[in-house]
């Protein structure tokens, strides 16, 4: 597994335990989904004004958004290419930020959530209906138990 970062944002310093940290994200949700540990995954680290820029282009939405995420293939029809690049995760650091004081937990802790979030729809999941929902929940909420992430 492979986690391609860019951070072009400067509003947060990314250290190294934060990067390991959503590493065991990405390679958790792939272990937990019994995928192939050797995925390659693009993770942009933006502002709020980047990715309001993104959310407007792709999803036609004016505004901020957490995380967008870019899936590339499914694991059906990845077995057939030789690069397997499941796609792409851009979050904005400083949403992130926003929203783990708004839910009183660590940034870490939503950095984490928002990787793991986007890595289930990059493998195929949505949250578009309820019972979508409640299914993509509960494995999100198994990733972050396994990670130690809970919520507080």
């Amino acid at each position: 597994m492979e986690l391609l970062i860019d951070n072009r944002q400067n509003k947060y310093e990314v250290k190294e335990q934060l990067i390991e940290l959503l590493e065991k994200a990405v390679e958790a949700c792939l272990l937990y989904e019994n995928w192939h540990i050797d995925y390659e995954v693009s993770l942009s680290l933006v502002d709020n004004n980047e990715i309001k820029e993104l959310n407007s282009i792709y999803r036609g939405k004016d505004y901020a958004t957490d995380v967008l995420s870019f899936p590339l293939v499914d694991e059906d029809q990845a077995i057939y290419l030789k690069e397997k690049l499941l796609g792409d995760i851009v979050i904005s650091v400083e949403k992130a930020e926003e929203q783990a004081k708004e839910y009183n937990h660590s940034f870490e802790r939503e950095m984490g959530f928002l990787v793991v979030h986007s890595m289930f729809h990059l493998m195929g999941y949505d949250h578009d209906t309820s019972e979508d929902t409640k299914d993509m929940r509960g494995r999100e909420e198994a990733v972050l138990s396994s990670l130690n992430l809970i919520r507080k």
